[in-house]
C-alpha cells in the first residue's frame, strides 16, 4: 500500500501474525490505545477508521501521504554517525536495522545531536540471552533491602490480574519480583490500586521507590486530543505520591489530585510541563549509591516557546528536554512540596546549582524534538551513570532509543549509542542495577515493545528477537 496512491488494508486481528499472543481472556483492551475513535480528517488526507474494540475487525483506508506520516516523523531524517555522515545507512528509513557481527547495534545519531561521544563507552552488545515475562508494560523495579524487585505495572494482565490506566475507573498495578538470575525471574503479590484521573483522561505509573521498607509509588496524567488519531499525546503532572509500609499490600494515597499535584505545573490543564512522566535514579539496593542520601527524580519536559514543535509534542514518550529533581526520601517529606529542589543550571565554576524555586528550574539538556521518557542508572562497577532516553517520534511510530554517560548525575552527558528504531517500537527503557554484573560491564536492558501491532493494526518487528508487549530483559556488554 504504501506505493499506491490509495488502498485498502483489512487488518485480521484474530488472525496468527508474528507478534507473541496476548491472552484474551479477562484481558482489558490496553488503555495506552487510542481512547477516542478516530474521525474523518480531511486535514491530514482521507482517512476513515472504524473503531475497533473487543477484538473486533479494523479497516483502514489510506492514502499515501498520510501513510507515510503515521509511519514517519522527525526521527526520520537523514541519520549521521558521531562524527560523520554514516555512508552505509539504509536509504528506507523503516528497513530493520542489523547488529553488527559482534551484536553491537549501530550508532546512528542525527545530525543535530549536542552530545559529544562517550570516551569510555563505545557502544552496547546484545548477547542474544533474553526473556519476557506478563502481559503488560511499564516496569521499574525498585530494588529494596530485603533483596527483591518491587515494579509498577499497568495495561495488561499480571497472574491474572488485570489493570488499565485510562479512563475515569483508572487502576495501576504493583508486584514483586522475586530471584537473582532474569532468566528465572518469579513475579508475584500482584495487585492493583485505584485512582481518579480527572480531568485528564488516564493515570500512569511513574517514579518508584522502595526505601528502608516504605515503597513510594508516584503517578502522572494524560489527555489524548480527539481526531488526531495518535497516543495519549498530551502530557500531564506528576500527581505525588502514594506510600506502603508492606511492600504493596496496603496503601496510603498521596494527598494530591490531578487538579492539585505536587508540584507547581502545569499552568492550566493540557499546559507543558517539566517533570513530566518522572523516574527515580536507581542507585542500587535501598538506594546504596546515592551520592548524598538524596533521592533523584528525572523527567522529560517542554516549554510553551517552541519554534518546532512536533505532533505530540509533549506526550508520554515525546519532548525536548530533560529535567532533574531531589529529596530527602521520608513519609513527611515525599508528598511536601517545600522539601523538594530542583537543578537549576551550573555556576560559573561547573557547580550544579539546586533551587527551592520552581520557577528558576533548569534543564540538564535540550535536544529539540529528540527526547521523552527518561530512566537513569547509577553503574557503580564504572562508577558511571548511565541515561535511557526514548524519542517516540508520534507515539504510534518507531521508536528510537539513546543512551548517555556521566560522571556526575548533572552531566556533562555523553553518548554510548543511539539505537535508531529500537524495539522497533521499545520503550519505557531501563537497567536494572541488581543485574549489573560485578565487573560493571554486562548488564540487563528492561523495555516493553511494540504496542501499537494489537489496537492499532501495525506490524513493527521484535528487533533485537524476543521483544514484545510484556517485561522483555536482553542481556548486554557495555563495549
Amino acid at each position: 500500500s504504501r506505493d499506491c496512491k490509495g488502498a485498502v488494508v483489512l487488518l485480521l486481528h484474530n488472525c496468527r501474525y508474528t507478534s507473541p499472543p496476548v491472552p484474551t481472556s479477562g484481558f482489558p483492551a490496553p488503555a495506552s490505545r487510542s481512547n477516542t475513535p478516530p474521525q474523518l480528517d480531511t486535514a491530514s488526507g482521507l482517512r476513515y477508521d472504524l473503531w475497533r474494540l473487543n477484538h473486533r475487525w479494523r479497516i483502514t483506508l489510506l492514502n499515501r501521504r498520510e501513510w507515510m506520516f503515521c509511519a514517519a516523523s522527525g526521527v526520520c531524517a537523514p541519520l549521521l554517525g558521531q562524527t560523520a555522515a554514516t555512508k552505509d545507512a539504509p536509504k528506507d528509513d523503516d528497513a530493520p536495522v542489523a547488529l553488527g557481527p559482534d551484536g553491537v547495534w549501530p550508532s546512528q545519531p542525527p545530525a543535530d545531536c549536542p552530545f559529544p561521544p562517550s570516551k569510555s563507552l563505545r557502544g552496547i552488545a546484545f548477547t542474544g540471552r533474553q526473556i519476557s515475562y506478563e502481559n503488560a508494560d511499564t516496569w521499574y523495579p525498585s530494588w529494596a533491602a530485603d533483596g527483591n524487585l518491587y515494579s509498577p505495572w499497568t495495561d495488561g494482565n499480571v497472574e491474572g490480574v488485570n489493570s488499565s490506566s485510562g479512563g475515569a475507573k483508572a487502576t495501576t498495578g504493583q508486584a514483586k519480583i522475586v530471584g537473582d538470575s532474569p532468566l528465572a525471574l518469579k513475579v508475584t503479590d500482584v495487585s492493583t490500586f485505584a485512582s481518579s484521573p480527572e480531568p485528564y483522561g488516564g493515570r500512569y505509573p511513574c517514579g518508584s521507590l522502595v526505601y528502608n521498607g516504605v515503597w513510594y509509588y508516584g503517578t502522572y496524567c494524560l489527555l489524548e486530543t480527539p481526531k488526531l488519531g495518535l497516543n495519549w499525546d498530551v502530557l500531564g503532572p506528576l500527581v505525588g505520591f502514594r506510600t506502603s509500609t508492606d511492600f504493596g499490600k496496603t496503601w496510603t494515597e498521596t494527598p494530591h489530585t490531578p487538579a492539585d499535584p505536587l508540584f507547581a505545573e502545569p499552568e492550566h490543564v493540557g499546559g507543558p510541563v517539566k517533570l513530566g512522566a518522572p523516574h527515580f535514579a536507581d542507585f542500587g539496593r535501598n538506594m546504596e549509591h546515592s551520592p548524598d542520601a538524596y533521592a533523584y527524580l528525572v523527567g522529560h519536559g517542554a516549554v510553551t516557546s517552541d519554534p518546532k514543535p512536533r505532533p505530540a509534542n509533549l506526550s508520554w514518550i515525546t519532548g525536548d528536554q530533560i529535567y532533574l529533581a531531589r529529596v530527602r526520601p521520608s513519609l513527611k517529606t515525599m508528598n511536601d512540596r517545600a522539601s523538594w529542589a530542583y537543578f537549576g543550571g551550573h555556576s560559573k565554576s561547573g557547580q550544579a546549582v539546586w533551587t527551592r524555586d520552581f520557577t528558576k528550574i533548569r534543564p540538564l539538556f535540550e535536544w529539540n524534538n529528540r527526547t521523552g521518557c527518561v530512566t537513569i542508572t547509577y553503574n557503580a562497577p564504572l562508577k558511571k551513570y548511565l541515561m535511557c532516553v526514548t524519542d517516540g517520534g508520534t507515539t504510534i511510530s518507531r521508536f528510537n532509543t539513546y543512551i548517555l554517560e556521566s560522571d556526575a548525575i548533572t552531566g556533562p552527558w555523553r553518548l554510548v549509542t543511539f539505537m535508531r528504531h529500537f524495539g522497533e517500537q521499545g520503550y519505557f527503557v531501563n537497567f536494572p542495577s541488581k543485574f549489573i554484573s560485578p565487573d560493571g560491564r554486562t548488564a540487563w536492558l528492561l523495555y516493553a515493545a511494540n504496542f501499537t501491532n494489537g489496537p492499532k493494526g501495525s506490524h513493527y518487528q521484535s528487533n533485537p528477537p524476543g521483544g514484545r508487549y510484556g517485561m522483555c530483559l536482553q542481556e548486554v556488554k557495555l563495549v
